[in-house]
């Protein structure tokens, strides 16, 4: 009987200060009632914090479309999450391509230019969608789940002292009220009390008994002035603790930007890996496909295309620049003075460059060759001789020398 006698006080005590808090709540919104303002610094942190919540979430979901296009996927993947299964592996596009193009080229034959070439490709496509599962994994493990991480636990602890904080400036806010209104109720019960009426007549005498009531009922307001006093003092003291508390909270922020920091960079390193990986296997896959004889690569009304320059090479000379990822290129003013070669000019190999055929010539980084443009060939290409050896050459791989 006690333990239901305590309950019910105290499911009435808590629902009177859900009321006082709502009537606060709404005369604030009315303009009928005084707010209290938090101060400078920690509305500032607040700002930030609900800023970061924003972003991160909306980084967070952006990452998870780039990294699963497909949204049937992610919600599969977010149900199992949810019910802390482990997702069944299911094969990629890049995987799923290898796969028919090795089909395709096994059923044309291998032996065939065309079969074999497909099996390459198919190869190629395989090792690319393996490394974009080993993409998706390291930007999961290292970016994804350190900003999940910090929606699901820090922020909705932030977000749980401010609703706190919220409440504690409506109860100060409210005791506030109520000692204005004891106050005002205490002052007005003195006026009444010195005013002196005179007469006898019943108006007069109804007059002072309804003034005496009202007399009374001020009273009562005005006991409640040394009440409200001690409820504004303690409600004050819950609120600075409680504004304490979360501007901690808050001020932690600026770890978990350093944190998300470091977590950019891994994902920053995880895409590097990714596509430099993915570069490397095209490259490969090229010069795969260069062994090839010329008339299975080009289109009848089509010039053969260069070779592009490996990525690790490092140029040695001002007549070359290096641009940004890592891809080296001739300057302008080289390429154009080799297009415009006439006659026998000396060069200097730039890369080693391996022959795709018989009509051209293997070249070694930093030797000197000869070279002369031939009527009919196409500009991106001369015509390279060392002792009695001649062929075509790249001129992407050559530097003009004066």
């Amino acid at each position: 009987m006690n333990i239901m006698d305590f309950n019910v006080k105290k499911l009435a005590a808590d629902a009177g200060t859900f009321l006082s808090r709502a009537v606060q709540f709404t005369e604030e919104k009315l303009g009928q009632a005084e707010k209290t303002e938090l101060d400078a610094h920690l509305e500032n942190l607040l700002s930030k914090a609900e800023c970061t919540k924003i972003w991160t979430e909306k980084i967070m979901k952006q990452t998870e479309v780039l990294l699963q296009p497909n949204p049937n996927a992610r919600i599969e993947e977010f149900v199992y999450e949810k019910l802390d299964r482990k997702a069944p592996s299911r094969i990629n596009n890049p995987e799923l391509l290898g796969q028919y193009m090795i089909d395709a080229g096994t059923e044309f034959g291998p032996g065939t230019a065309y079969g074999n070439a497909l099996i390459k490709c198919g190869e190629t496509q395989k090792r690319i969608g393996t490394a974009d599962r080993e993409l998706i994994q390291t930007s999961a493990l290292n970016f994804l789940t350190p900003l999940r991480n910090f929606i699901e636990g820090d922020y909705k602890t932030i977000a749980k002292e401010r609703k706190l904080l919220q409440n504690k400036r409506l109860d100060l806010d409210a005791a506030k009220t109520r000692l204005k209104k004891a106050k005002t109720a205490d002052t007005r019960a003195s006026q009444l009390n010195s005013t002196r009426l005179e007469g006898d007549n019943i108006m007069v005498n109804f007059s002072y008994m309804l003034n005496f009531l009202h007399v009374k009922w001020l009273k009562i307001w005005a006991e409640e002035v040394t009440k409200s006093e001690q409820e504004l003092r303690i409600t004050q003291s819950e609120f600075d603790r409680q504004a304490e508390i979360t501007r901690l909270l808050l001020e932690g922020m600026s770890s978990t930007h350093a944190h998300h920091l470091r977590c950019l960079n891994d994902f920053v390193e995880a895409q590097m890996t990714y596509y430099a990986q993915c570069y490397q296997y095209m490259l490969d896959l090229q010069k795969q496909l260069g062994s090839f004889p010329s008339n299975y690569l080009c289109n009848n009304n089509q010039s053969s295309i260069p070779p592009l320059p490996p990525a690790s090479s490092n140029v040695i000379g001002p007549p070359a620049m290096a641009s940004t990822s890592g891809l080296v290129v001739t300057s302008p003013s080289n390429l154009s003075d080799l297009k415009e070669c006439t006659g026998n000019r000396k060069a200097r190999v730039l890369y080693d460059y391996d022959a795709a055929n018989s009509s051209e010539l293997s070249l070694l980084a930093d030797e000197v060759i000869t070279v002369f443009s031939v009527v009919g060939m196409d500009s991106d290409w001369l015509m390279g001789e060392r002792g009695n050896q001649k062929g075509k050459v790249p001129i992407t791989y050559l530097e003009l020398l004066n």
